[in-house]
């Protein structure tokens, strides 16, 4: 939540002793807030100061019972982009009628809270702020032992810190919480908070509030859960670079083939850590210590976080053996100059061939199995520098804690298996999970390299709720299995069937370039906004994307096509009649100006010269100066 988006994680590791203490003899207090006063500035690592004990967790597990099976799941759709807005979002309804929030999953963190229509330091957010006098099922929670109360002693309320000095604070309500018509899970009463104040990156964030999904009384997984609704067990499933979307089932789902698991220790933290005991880059191990990984709360899987952050050793380690993979590649300065980014240009836009300039990292688990990592999901692309990625792996400056962040795991399915104390991942197409889920089918595998016939691996459409920006125009790179000389006379014939394919004007479609390369021909197109307009939105252009990829097919006289690359440009900004004419103006001006000199120029010569001519006079008349004076 710092200017650029998520980058500093949203807490920090807590200070007090108090944590530790907590830890080893308490429950979790309704009222105790989730992360800590910050130790130091960059630490991203959100945790709480109300820990659950080992007793509480073992109890639950008996108390939840062995049967995971035969309960509903809520199937929710995510939104937003990593990079773009430093998280990922879904939408939450809450009261009756019901009122819709954007929604940031997190899953350090152990509240649900919403902007309270009473709150008189809040920003302006996505939707509108809960009103709690227009639900008809809305009820305070009373003051009670187990909660801090307000200075009325009425209500309960909590009070939330974050690293970069932003605050949340409010009081705490129960309502009725849907999570959407397309999930299966019914509305369920729910404990969330109200906002009253919020300060700091809070103030200014686009999404609306935070959905709670770690371990904790207040948790929206631990009250389903403890309410027998669903299994205790949730996944995510982020979208690729430049895609977004995603999906997240609050419940337990089947396990795909292949999955691979870790442990993951809920006596040792209330946040969900795993064991990781080796990183390799391009195949060699780094040179460091294995325990460097399991230092203070160990390695931490944090949805809420955007990047990675590495103890010091290891993350030297980390840069040196990737840089030392692409000497190819001109090292350059990063985007933001607050920050000492390591960024690489040369690498070209295509993301499907970045595995060919960068190395493969794998992270490697205290069971021996491995998680190999595409260069997605340790890069970021550059915002100034077309063809130029970012490592979006950080020092965490002199904490010894490994934080993994959303970046980590893009396009792999995350199992949170709380109730087996696991965590699973499995690579595959996040943009496609959602189509799949509502249909019932299993995750598609993972992306491969091989655009062969039976791999489906295109994106799925933008999902709604995308981040506000425009596209002014698509360029999209085709080859088609036809020489030139016989595509050339059907060029017409293929752009307006490509829109008709695209369902979208055949005006907006017009071929760039076309080269003939042997039995095929590579073909630019660009495809332009509607009408008069000079922008589209994004949901309307990865729509297109997504048709391109998955619904064109043309004619057997037009053979077969292959998508090789497409971007997206942003669109020129409008002028006005007067900005777009203004060198005519200009021009039109200074040529009146300069007849209007010559004309005025060329009359005064005229009178000038007429002037000074002698009247005409007879012969022989005498002139003034030719009289006699008298004597």
């Amino acid at each position: 939540m710092a200017s650029r988006g998520w980058r500093r994680p949203l807490g920090s590791l807590p200070a007090l002793a108090l944590a530790l203490f907590l830890l080893a003899v308490a429950a979790a207090a309704a009222g105790s807030p989730d992360r800590a006063a910050p130790s130091r500035p960059p630490l991203v690592l959100p945790l709480t100061l109300s820990y659950p004990n080992a007793s509480r967790v073992a109890s639950s597990r008996s108390r939840r019972g062995l049967a995971e099976g035969g309960r509903p799941s809520a199937r929710m759709r995510l939104h937003d982009d990593l990079l773009t807005n430093g998280y990922y979002t879904t939408r939450l309804h809450i009261g009756t009628p019901p009122q819709e929030f954007a929604l940031i999953v997190d899953s350090g963190s152990t509240v649900t809270y919403v902007p309270c229509a009473s709150c008189e330091q809040c920003g302006n957010h996505q939707d509108p702020r809960f009103q709690p006098d227009l639900s008809s099922t809305y009820s305070p929670v009373k003051c009670n032992v187990d909660c801090t109360c307000d200075s009325d002693k009425n209500q309960c309320t909590y009070e939330r810190q974050y690293a970069e000095m932003s605050s949340s604070s409010g009081v705490l309500g129960e309502d009725i919480v849907s999570f959407g018509t397309e999930s299966e899970l019914k509305p369920q009463r729910a404990v969330f908070g109200c906002e009253n104040s919020e300060t700091g990156d809070l103030f200014s964030q686009h999404a609306d509030g935070i959905m709670g999904l770690g371990r904790g009384q207040l948790s929206i997984m631990d009250q389903l859960v403890d309410k027998g609704v669903i299994g205790d067990s949730f996944s995510m499933c982020y979208g690729g670079m430049d895609i977004g979307g995603g999906a997240m089932v609050l419940g337990a789902m089947p396990a795909p083939p292949g999955m691979i698991y870790t442990h993951s220790n809920a006596v040792r933290s209330p946040y969900y850590n795993i064991e990781l005991k080796e990183m390799h880059v391009a195949g060699k191990a780094l040179r460091v210590d294995p325990r460097i990984f399991d230092g203070k709360h160990g390695t931490v899987l944090d949805s809420g976080t955007t990047y990675a952050y590495l103890p010091e050793q290891a993350f030297v380690a980390f840069k040196d053996a990737v840089s030392s993979q692409v000497h190819p590649l001109k090292k350059i300065r990063g985007p933001d100059p607050n920050y000492k980014d390591i960024c690489f240009a040369g690498a070209g836009r295509n993301v499907s061939q970045l595995s060919e300039v960068f190395p493969k990292v794998d992270m490697v688990f205290g069971n021996g199995q491995k998680l190999s990592l595409s260069p997605e999901n340790y890069l970021f692309r550059h915002s100034k520098v077309e063809g130029a990625y970012c490592l979006g792996v950080f020092q965490n400056g002199k904490d010894p804690t490994t934080l993994l962040g959303g970046i980590v795991v893009r396009n792999t399915l995350v199992t949170y298996d709380r109730h087996n104390e696991k965590i699973g991942f499995w690579k595959t197409n996040c943009s496609e999970l959602w189509e799949r889920l509502q249909s019932g089918g299993a995750p598609s595998p993972a992306p491969s390299n091989d655009p062969g016939p039976q791999a489906d691996l295109s994106p799925a459409p933008a999902p709604s709720g995308l981040p506000e920006f425009d596209v002014g125009l698509i360029t999209v790179y085709m080859s088609i299995n036809v020489t030139y000389p016989n595509l050339k006379p059907h060029l017409h014939e293929l752009a307006e069937l490509l829109a008709k394919e695209l369902e979208i004007d055949s005006s907006q479609v017009r071929v760039m370039n076309v080269t003939g390369q042997g039995n095929s021909t590579l073909i630019r197109w660009d495809i332009f906004p509607a009408g008069s307009s000079d922008s589209m939105s994004n949901a309307t252009a990865m729509g297109i994307i997504y048709r391109l990829q998955h619904h064109v097919q043309l004619p057997e006289h037009l053979g077969s096509y292959q998508l090789l690359e497409w971007n997206v440009q942003q669109p020129i900004s409008r002028r006005s009649w007067l900005q777009e004419h203004v060198v005519s103006i200009l021009v039109g001006v200074l040529l009146v100006v300069f007849l209007s000199l010559s004309a005025f120029l060329g009359l005064y010569l005229w009178r000038k010269k007429f002037r000074g001519q002698a009247a005409y006079r007879p012969v022989g008349s005498v002139g003034p100066e030719q009289e006699l004076q008298p004597l």
